[in-house]
């Protein structure tokens, strides 16, 4: 087991672990704690209970957050040529079809979201194996997957991001950054808390807001309040 560094400890030392925080408390603590040089990503984990290996309690799905969430994102529109000046004047950063799919067949991923039109996803269907652990695969549920690509790279440009629980009932999302005012976190955190309280699966029984914790890069985790969290 690593030891834990000085910077570590330092920001440990600041958290109660006895205390459950509200959102307010938890946004500002966050960045107090932050021991990294660079902006970090302010992450919130959310456990939900549902059982994810059922069909119908997955929970997956799209939000805008209010501040965007700090990082330009990569975007690549895989399109036909008739698309391409759209994609272009939104501001997608790679764009076109059969070269990016050997690139990626090849082992290139370094993008933040994949954008496609539905008459090119026969085409992209095989790259499932890749795209998919990554969750990089355009999905119509995300709206990834559509012949309006200039509002679907603006939306993300804007601060949208996609969320799924994963197999053990927990969202992971990030939320913005460090250098973001206490009430812009807490503000952004709010808007994914409201989106996900909207998709509860009629079939999750008992309590749906398990638990939430916030955390920086490379910070420890602050434990929040559920209640804080709905409005």
């Amino acid at each position: 087991m690593s030891k834990l560094t000085k910077k570590r400890k330092i920001a440990d030392a600041k958290i109660d672990k006895n205390k459950i925080y509200t959102l307010k408390e938890a946004s500002n603590l966050v960045k107090d704690i932050n021991t990294t040089k660079f902006d970090a990503s302010v992450d919130l984990h959310i456990r939900l209970g549902v059982d994810p290996k059922k069909a119908d309690q997955q929970v997956r799905g799209t939000v805008t957050l209010p501040h965007g969430t700090g990082k330009t994102k990569r975007v690549l529109v895989l399109c036909t040529p008739d698309k391409e000046a759209d994609a272009k004047a939104a501001g997608a950063d790679y764009i076109g079809l059969d070269e990016f799919i050997a690139k990626i067949e090849g082992g290139w991923t370094d993008v933040d979201v994949i954008v496609a039109t539905p008459s090119v996803m026969p085409k992209i269907g095989k790259l499932g194996k890749i795209l998919g652990p990554r969750n990089l695969m355009p999905n119509p549920k995300t709206g990834t997957v559509t012949n309006n690509v200039a509002e679907a790279v603006n939306e993300v440009k804007g601060g949208k991001i996609a969320f799924k629980v994963d197999k053990t009932g927990i969202v992971h999302a990030s939320i913005g950054r460090v250098s973001f005012s206490p009430e812009k976190i807490a503000e952004n955190s709010h808007e994914l808390i409201n989106a996900l309280l909207k998709l509860k699966p009629s079939a999750a029984k008992g309590t749906y807001l398990k638990g939430v914790s916030m955390a920086s890069t490379m910070s420890p985790g602050i434990v929040i309040e559920t209640k804080s969290l709905i409005n």
